[in-house]
């Protein structure tokens, strides 16, 4: 008799699923690595402006709730707000949401209102002056939309 059987047919050249799994794997992480490295920095100036949002919203309602008019100063290291108390206004300091925070980079803010004024200030009205407050940072841009009614949109 003849040895064990073999087959006879040659092994064909090419991939495994497994290994074609790995590669995909591989490629996706890759991916994925470059793709946050490239936009990471407009990801962090939009979750500043998302944030920003979410304290002009709350910085207008503490307005009405204190009967005090709120206002929102910056430069392009720090902002804060500020109350209007003993005829000047003070830094906004018993309230931890309102309190003055850094920029994670330099950015510059621009505002743009319908009335003309240049600065962010809420009162006791519930209806203000609708806004957009851009900011930058080198190629990246992002705004905030209030339409004076109590809504903020980033866009």
């Amino acid at each position: 008799m003849n040895g064990p059987a073999t087959d006879a047919r040659p092994r064909e050249a090419g991939f495994t699923l497994l290994e074609l799994l790995v590669a995909i794997v591989i490629a996706g992480v890759m991916i994925g690595i470059v793709s946050l490295s490239i936009s990471g920095f407009d990801r962090s100036l939009r979750f500043e402006a998302e944030r920003l949002a979410q304290l002009l919203m709350l910085a207008r309602e503490e307005a009405q709730v204190r009967g005090a008019p709120i206002r929102f100063e910056a430069d392009q290291d720090r902002y804060g707000f500020f109350v209007w108390r003993e005829r000047h206004w003070q830094k906004l300091q018993d309230d931890r949401d309102l309190r003055e925070r850094n920029w994670e980079q330099p950015t510059r803010l621009r505002v743009e209102r319908t009335d003309g004024r240049g600065e962010i200030e809420f009162g006791r009205d519930q209806v203000d002056a609708p806004f957009e407050l851009h900011l930058s940072r080198g190629e990246s841009n992002a705004s905030i939309v209030a339409n004076g009614l109590g809504a903020f949109e980033v866009r």
